[in-house]
């Protein structure tokens, strides 16, 4: 049984469907393209930077940096850095993190797993009258 709004609002304090709210925020961090495969490579272990950025094939320097960062300020992400020559900094999750990590990959199987089905209904969209031939 889902929640209204307003129970959601009164429950919590927060509502993202409302422009204002922190929450929407947090919700376009945790689930932003670079969010969600962040968030995911991390649940599989810990990772240092450039081991990272060689997991999330396509993401820049920058955008990894960004995301990390955005993902650590909201208490997602754990950054330990080890005071050696070359910097050694490594990247885990916090027990928050696991939670949002866990959901964004039941959603990225989810879409895996459906990929065949979603792929033929593009061609369909694409191409109508395959669907009447």
């Amino acid at each position: 049984m889902s929640q209204t709004r307003e129970t959601r609002s009164r429950t919590t304090g927060f509502d993202v469907y409302d422009r204002t709210c922190p929450a929407r925020l947090v919700l376009e961090h945790v689930t932003s393209r670079w969010g969600v495969l962040a968030l995911g490579a991390l649940r599989e272990r810990t990772y240092r930077f450039s081991e990272l950025r060689r997991r999330i094939d396509g993401v820049s320097e920058k955008m990894l940096a960004q995301t990390l960062q955005t993902l650590e300020r909201d208490g997602f992400v754990h950054r330990k850095a080890y005071p050696q020559v070359p910097p050694r900094v490594e990247y885990s999750l916090t027990p928050q993190g696991q939670e949002a990590a866990e959901l964004v990959t039941g959603l990225v199987t989810w879409v895996e797993q459906r990929m065949p089905g979603i792929l033929h209904q593009h061609q369909l969209h694409d191409d109508p009258n395959e669907a009447t031939a």
